[in-house]
């Protein structure tokens, strides 16, 4: 009797129903007459639909750079905290502890060395905050180079929040603090023109990342469909 095979040649007819040609192991196949290996079958193997995947396009490194780049001046400003907010710190508690005197002039004045203790305190959390500063630096670009698909999106959160805050920070800038004018104590006001200097380059990054995940995708990486075979 005369096996029938399928015209893919991937099933023949026993007799009673259609039958895989193809082995157990997916290397050989039967044509009709012998088992030959299946790249020299007379169809090729099946293979299953792949991963859909991403590939980069002509933004995508220079935006790893970019995010790089910028996450790597961010940890090396966070190192230089305590070296400057901490002066300006203990300026305004010194500036609150006079208001509050004057205010109150009858009340007992704190303790000698309570300002002290205050800067001792302040200085503590400035090196803790630069501490955790550069290693979140330090994650985001290991995260950018690596082009990391969560990480893209929590930079964008990080920097969605700084871009919200540049109005603010015009402000503060242009007129001094509204909170710190309401206390009657306030930073110096080089400290609010830094802070606008600084938001300004990571909203434009941010609208950079927001416009290449809308065209592209994360990391400006396009989603590419395997073939079928």
């Amino acid at each position: 009797m005369s096996i029938r095979l399928s015209p893919d040649g991937m099933y023949y007819w026993d007799g009673t129903q259609w039958v895989s040609t193809l082995a157990h192991d997916g290397r050989s196949r039967w044509n009709g007459t012998a088992w030959v290996p299946t790249a020299q079958a007379g169809a090729p193997a099946y293979q299953a639909p792949g991963r859909v995947r991403r590939e980069p396009t002509s933004w995508t490194r220079p935006l790893q750079l970019a995010v790089a780049g910028w996450y790597v001046v961010q940890g090396l400003y966070s190192l230089t905290l305590p070296f400057w907010m901490g002066g300006s710190i203990t300026q305004v508690v010194n500036q609150a502890i006079q208001r509050q005197e004057a205010l109150s002039p009858t009340a007992s004045p704190p303790p000698a060395d309570f300002l002290n203790a205050i800067t001792s305190f302040v200085t503590g959390i400035l090196w803790v905050g630069a501490v955790i500063g550069v290693a979140i630096a330090a994650v985001v670009v290991i995260g950018a180079l690596k082009r990391w698909t969560w990480m893209y999106y929590a930079v964008l959160v990080l920097l969605g929040f700084g871009a919200i805050s540049l109005p603010l920070d015009l402000v503060n800038a242009l007129g001094g603090s509204a909170i710190s004018s309401a206390s009657g104590f306030s930073l110096p006001s080089w400290t609010y023109w830094l802070g606008l200097i600084v938001s300004i380059p990571g909203t434009a990054l941010f609208v950079w990342m927001l416009v290449a995940l809308a065209q592209r995708g994360p990391w400006a990486m396009r989603k590419v469909t395997p073939q079928v075979s």
